[in-house]
């Protein structure tokens, strides 16, 4: 009967019976297969290899197996590193010390545990990559480690350093030049009706942001949320003073921070008196500074390593809101990060702002899973109690989740958004204000209204099927004679019906 084992990671997670978050591939060998296939299920590849790939039965080799075939997994290895003995890996590089992948072994271990292995530093080999590019988003100005002869082109430090693999849906970014689509776009349309838009990109942008966290802001809220947005394309946020102003500014003053956060928190649902159900639990308070240190540094080696703004402003944004450094405003602030990495990275042209938080209000759904894709099996991983009055505490040591995140998912996510906001929030606000212009104009040839009282009254029909209530009418425009509404209604269908 043909035998089929587990191997890399999976036979590592299964021998020290390690609780972690799934890695994306899973690899197999089998003694009745001669050549290597693969299947797709639940979002995880299985690999099936002939029996001659089989590594071995000692633990090293499926860490060999694991970096070489399934794929470099930082948050995993991290955790099996605390498994096996320095001087047992040591060894195991010592057998062939020119081996690219064992030096990538080597090298690995002291990146995550901070310790050095009882070896000599290489001799021989010619330096190698870390991450194959063609498999991984990585730095093009990567730094040489003459210990192990290997080039360091990760996207982050030990502190805190994300993974993005090169998906063939991540690849239209390559290929499609959305800084020239945006441009082209807009020579569509007159430079007044341009400026008029921006105005309105960041009032929608404001209250879309707002409201996926059902908050109603306060005028003034609104506008320093919106005095902020525009300041995005000139100044560098993602530094931690400058994160602690933002927050300030956007939260209620009576809930702005001093610092990052010095408690537990956590996403949850009140179900009954004393009955929560947790969604998402944030790092431990005491690992948040350090964390926040690495998310920074990591933000300003992708500003100046290549990374293309996308996957940027992925890993950078959603890691922020894993993160959850502040006991409030922390959504607000990952979405205005968007923003920020985006227009600072030359990806929006000068003028344009991407209302990227009213595609994700559009569609919960897909902004909800790319938070769950890593919440979800996050929760698995950690142990925690919560008292009668809702306050957590978590037990395990957790940091090493939120430092080394495969942020694929996510940068694909944002990449959908982005798409969507171009090719039709774009298109639609700008049509919207050729159609509110045509309007307009055609009502100040029937009376001459005040603007306001115009803008009021093309609001009124939009929302009523182009029609004015009886209502509304006696309370807004009594003035006006029945032949009068009768052609501004008019002017307003006839404006709207038709698609510039």
């Amino acid at each position: 009967m043909a035998q089929t084992k587990s191997a890399g990671y999976r036979f590592l997670t299964e021998k020290y019976r390690m609780r972690h978050i799934p890695h994306w591939r899973s690899s197999f060998v089998s003694d009745a297969r001669r050549a290597r296939y693969s299947v797709t299920e639940n979002e995880v590849r299985e690999e099936f290899y002939p029996a001659r790939n089989w590594p071995g039965e000692r633990a090293c080799d499926h860490l060999e197996f694991a970096i070489k075939y399934d794929g470099i997994n930082l948050a995993l290895l991290c955790t099996l590193f605390c498994h096996i003995e320095p001087q047992e890996l040591a060894d195991f590089i010592l057998e062939h010390p020119v081996s690219i992948s064992r030096r990538k072994l080597w090298f690995l271990y002291e990146f995550l545990t901070g310790s050095t292995l009882p070896l000599e530093d290489a001799a021989k080999g010619n330096y190698t990559l870390l991450l194959d590019p063609e498999e991984y988003y990585t730095l093009k100005n990567a730094i040489r480690s003459p210990r192990q002869r290997i080039i360091n082109n990760l996207t982050g430090s030990a502190a805190f350093c994300p993974l993005v693999r090169r998906t063939d849906r991540l690849k239209e970014v390559e290929h499609k030049n959305f800084t020239k689509q945006c441009a082209h776009l807009l020579n569509a349309y007159p430079p007044e009706l341009l400026r008029r838009v921006l105005g309105y990109l960041y009032t929608k942008e404001t209250k879309s942001s707002f409201e996926i966290e059902h908050i109603k802001p306060t005028p003034s809220r609104t506008e320093k949320f919106i005095s902020l947005l525009t300041l995005a394309e000139t100044e560098d946020f993602c530094e931690n003073s400058r994160l602690l102003e933002l927050q300030n500014m956007i939260v209620d003053s009576r809930f702005a921070d001093s610092d990052f956060r010095t408690i537990q928190n956590y996403v949850g649902q009140t179900i009954t008196f004393q009955k929560e159900i947790v969604h998402y639990v944030s790092p431990k308070p005491e690992d948040v500074e350090s964390l926040m240190k690495g998310l920074v540094e990591a933000h300003k080696t992708m500003a100046n390593g290549d990374i293309p703004a996308i996957v940027h402003a992925a890993a950078i944004a959603y890691g922020f809101v894993f993160i959850h450094p502040f006991t409030d405003g922390n959504g607000r602030i990952h979405r205005f990060l968007i923003h920020n990495i985006l227009a600072r990275r030359g990806f929006t042209p000068n003028g344009l702002m991407i209302p990227v938080s009213a595609a994700m209000l559009k569609n919960p759904v897909a902004y909800d899973a790319s938070l769950e894709n890593f919440s979800r099996p996050l929760l698995k991983q950690i142990d925690y109690t919560l008292n009668h009055i809702g306050e957590m505490q978590v037990q395990n040591e957790t940091a090493h989740w939120y430092r080394y995140i495969d942020m694929t998912a996510q940068a694909e996510a944002l990449l959908g958004f982005i798409s969507e906001t171009i090719s039709r929030e774009l298109v639609e606000e700008l049509d919207f204000l050729v159609m509110y212009d045509k309007a307009k104009g055609a009502i100040q040839e029937i009376v001459d209204l005040p603007d306001r009282q115009i803008d009021l009254f093309i609001n009124l029909c939009i929302k009523n099927n182009g029609k004015v209530s009886a209502r509304k009418r006696e309370s807004h425009f009594a003035k006006l004679t029945e032949q009068e509404i009768v052609g501004m209604e008019d002017a307003v269908q006839t404006s709207f019906s038709a698609k510039p």
